[in-house]
């Protein structure tokens, strides 16, 4: 039977003597500053995510397409203009409320929409 292995906050999994395996951890350090980053970025999704639905909403009133298909609008628009699905929901809110749509974000959403329509 292999040695059961134990914790040494390195980055390696050492014997423990207790007759189970710990989990394979990095420094204490590191471990929390990668905590703290992706609290950071759950933070950051919960504040953003209520402008991403309106944002949905108003593609699916506007196009008309399902919710499905307004998520897939606002995904393929990030990912072909290299811009945070969170700010190209936040620019198309604005523009619903008055300001322009800057001409970029609206070529990728318009691009987005044929698209999703031709499938």
């Amino acid at each position: 039977m292999p040695e059961p292995l134990e914790q040494d906050h390195g980055t390696r999994a050492v014997p423990s003597g207790r007759g189970g395996y710990a989990q394979t951890v990095g420094q204490p350090g590191a471990d929390c500053a990668a905590l703290q980053s992706e609290l950071e970025g759950l933070r950051a999704a919960l504040s953003s995510r209520p402008v991403i639905d309106i944002a949905r909403g108003i593609l699916i009133a506007s196009t008309p397409c399902t919710s499905q298909q307004a998520w897939d609008v606002l995904v393929a628009a990030s990912q072909n203009s290299n811009i945070k699905l969170r700010d190209i929901a936040h620019q198309l809110v604005e523009s619903f409320h008055g300001s322009p749509l800057p001409p970029a974000t609206r070529r990728v959403l318009h691009t987005a929409i044929r698209h999703i329509r031709a499938h």
